[in-house]
Formats: structure tokens, sequence, C-alpha cells
């Protein structure tokens, strides 16, 4: 396929879309692209999320980035759905995208690996992304991307160690994959860094999306004499009101919801993918996907200044000196420091992080420990 300009957009798309209907595989002995060049003159994009768009959490996220593609690519059409769960429903949606003339597939859901490692292998003239695996092998194909989602998390761990007053914080969680022990565990250090007797209770809810669940966990933590409550939820709003509620400080994740606490919300963090999404889909409609830096693991940390994963806004009760605080440790992870630089001790007593010592990215996606200070198991 050759790859799609400006002045024959519209008709190549048509072209394609209805080759596509007829004979997805077929193409032209003369085209410039190949299977060898996936993702080449895309004319459709799919993306499939977990949960709904307007979840105020991760999945709301996912809709905004599908957004910036949209009107960075006004003429390429997007197939987006949502509340599409971590099954064989995966693997059928992106497949149906696909047979509607998709080149592009985004999976955003964690779970969604296995789905979208079936689709690349099945596609190989797709391109196949998925937001947060890992890939041991590599498809000419097949990527993933994310952020250090650790990063900002450790820095809401300041202002969360600075607000409370019973020195007891609280944290609900999904699922204990590493990026969550990793979030749970930056939490807690950050906190620890202005405050050394600050405790962290984790509590799962075995579920990304569980409002009735989220509602008991919060409760019981709320109960217990936390006064700050964050988490790792897909969606966040039910934590959030119940946290403004009951008069404790929230700390969000995922996206900005502090329009949900206009009294306790202390700061978050918050995705970003639209300047991502739309960089991967260019390379891919300009042929360059296989050998870019898109088709492997690709992560982006502050130290490169693309991380996607930043802060969200401070809420009022945030004083000034916390807000120096916060400066000053996003100044040395942007200058390439890292919030687990050991010493780091676990729950156990273990130094998992010998002094001096830096894990790398890759190491850090493995995590399965918490560390000194968190109340809870890993379940």
């Amino acid at each position: 396929m050759r790859i799609l300009r400006s002045a024959r957009l519209a008709l190549a798309a048509v072209a394609l879309t209805l080759l596509a209907a007829c004979s997805p595989a077929a193409s032209s002995g003369d085209d410039s692209a190949s299977a060898e060049e996936p993702g080449a003159a895309a004319t459709k994009v799919g993306v499939i999320a977990v949960g709904p768009k307007d979840d105020f959490g991760y999945n709301q996220a996912v809709y905004q980035g599908v957004e910036a593609i949209r009107e960075a690519f006004p003429d390429v059409e997007v197939l987006d759905a949502y509340n599409i769960p971590e099954d064989d429903t995966a693997a059928t949606t992106m497949e149906s995208m696909i047979a509607q003339g998709a080149t592009i597939i985004f999976a955003t859901s964690y779970g969604h690996l296995d789905a979208a490692k079936q689709v690349a292998a099945a596609h190989p003239d797709v391109v196949v992304v998925h937001q947060g695996g890992l890939l041991d092998e590599v498809p000419a194909n097949m990527g993933t991307y994310f952020g250090t989602v650790y990063e900002p998390v450790y820095l809401a761990g300041i202002a969360a160690g600075a607000a409370t007053e019973t020195g007891k914080l609280g944290y609900v969680y999904a699922i204990p994959i590493p990026q969550t022990l990793a979030n749970i565990n930056a939490f807690t250090l950050g906190a620890q860094s202005v405050r050394p007797d600050v405790t962290v209770t984790a509590v799962s809810t075995t579920s990304w999306c569980d409002p009735a669940t989220q509602a008991n966990r919060v409760q019981s933590l709320l109960s217990s004499g936390i006064d700050v409550v964050t988490q790792h939820q897909d969606c966040t709003k039910t934590i959030i009101e119940a946290t403004e509620a009951a008069g404790a400080y929230t700390v969000g994740y995922h996206a900005d919801a502090s329009e949900l606490a206009p009294n306790g919300w202390l700061t978050g963090s918050e995705w970003n993918w639209g300047p991502l999404y739309t960089q991967i889909v260019q390379t891919a409609i300009d042929g360059d996907f296989t050998g870019s830096e898109f088709n492997g693991n690709y992560r982006a940390n502050m130290a490169s200044g693309e991380n996607p994963f930043v802060s969200s806004p401070f809420g009022p009760s945030v004083s000034e000196e916390t807000k120096a605080l916060i400066a000053a440790a996003q100044a040395d992870l942007e200058a390439g420091g890292s919030p687990f630089t050991g010493p780091i001790t676990a729950q156990d007593g273990t130094v998992v992080v010998p002094e001096g010592v830096t894990p790398s990215i890759e190491e850090i996606e493995q995590m399965n420990y918490f560390v000194s200070g968190v109340i809870g198991t890993i379940s």
C-alpha cells in the first residue's frame, strides 16, 4: 500500500476499505508497502477499553486519547469500543475491527495482552499495540507502551504524607500486578520521605471496577482512623466521593477527578495519552512501525520528558511548603532519579534494593513485594 498523501486521502480511504471488504489480504504488486510494513496507509484505527469512557479514571483517559487521535487525523476513522472484558471478547472485538478495515489496533487493558498477541499473530499486516504489557518476543507488527506510573504517584505520596494528621493512609487497589505494587510502594515511600512513621493500609477489590466493593473497602479504611485515601482502580468516582463525604483527604489516579472532591482533593496522577497515541498512529501510517521504538516494550519516564503519566492539579489545602517539596522531588526524577533507589526494605525486613542501587524500569515492572510501612497482604 502507498503512504497516504493529503491530496488523495479521501479517495484512498474509500478504495482501501472496499478492498478490505472483498479480500483483507489483497494488495497490488505495485504497492510500495507490504505485510513487512504493517499499518502503512492506515484508514482505520481500532481501540478497545475494558470499562466505560466516563469512569473518571483509566478508561476515560483512554477515551481522551482516542479523541486526540480523531483531532490529529480527521481523515482516519477511529473504531473505539468500551466495556470489553479481558476474555475471548477482546479478540473477537479486535477481529471485527480488522474486518471493518482497521490496520492499527490499540488494546488498552492489562488483561487484553494475550488476545492482542493472538490477533497480531493472525494479522501480520496489522499493527497491534498493547498498553502496559511486556513482550518477551516481539513480532514485527506488535509492541507495548506505557509510562512510569510510579513517579507521579511518588510525588502524590509526598502530598499525602504532609497532609495526614493520623499518620495512617489507605490504598484501595484492584489486582496485585507489578505496576499496582510499584504504585503502592512508591506512594508509601513518597509519604515516608516527609513523615517516616507513616503507614499505608492496602486493600484489594479483586476487580478493576466494582463500585459496591470499593464502597465497602473505603468505609473500612476510613473507620480505622485513616485520613487520606488513594487508589489503583479503573473507575475512581465511588472512592473519591465516599472519602469526600467522610471529610477525609483524597488522592486521585488515572484522571483529574478534583471536581468530585472540592474540599478534600490533594492531588493525583493522570494520563495524557494524546501525544503518544498520535505518535504511534503516525509511525504506522508512514510505514515505519517495524524497527521503531514502538516495535518493542516502549516506556517513557520523567527523565525522558515524554512520560504520558503526569501529576494532577493541587487542591486548595496543599501548602506552598508541600508544593516546594514536591517540586524538588520532581526535579530529581527529571534528572534521572528514582523513588526506588536503595536501600529499600520489604515488609518482612528483607533488603530488596541495596543502598545506592537503582533498579531498571524493567525490574520495577516485575515488582512482587510490599515495602516496609505497607499494611496488608498481596492478594
